[in-house]
């Protein structure tokens, strides 16, 4: 993960990452929870499901560029195969796409694994 980001963003900008990965995951969530209880494809509950266990991933920020880039895959076959109003799928979509290219930020899993590591001096 290190290779595919410079730094992992801290201060505001961190907390901007932190609040568009938490709006992604709602989304995400709000999007599996409210078809559940429809009569709707099955092929459209296993793509939301799918969606929502990717939520997951860049809500806590863990392997966020393959769970952006897995979200933004699914919200488009949605937006372009099932969806009736496809604009909440594809903003989703993009905002998914650009999690994984800009990085999960300083508050994440994947900062605290992957993230620089400052090696402190022992006393003597």
């Amino acid at each position: 993960m290190q290779r595919l980001f410079s730094t992992f963003a801290n201060g505001w900008p961190g907390r901007g990452l932190l609040l568009l990965r938490l709006l992604a995951a709602a989304v995400l969530f709000h999007s599996a929870i409210a078809h559940l209880g429809e009569a709707v494809p099955l092929t459209s509950t296993v793509l939301r499901m799918i969606g929502a266990g990717a939520g997951v991933l860049l809500l806590i920020g863990l392997w966020t560029p393959v769970a952006g880039s897995l979200v933004a895959i699914l919200e488009l076959s949605i937006a372009f195969s099932i969806a009736a109003n496809p604009l909440l799928h594809i903003i989703v979509a993009t905002l998914s796409a650009a999690l994984a290219m800009i990085g999960p930020g300083a508050w994440s899993v994947d900062a605290r694994l992957f993230g620089r590591k400052r090696i402190e001096p022992h006393d003597r």
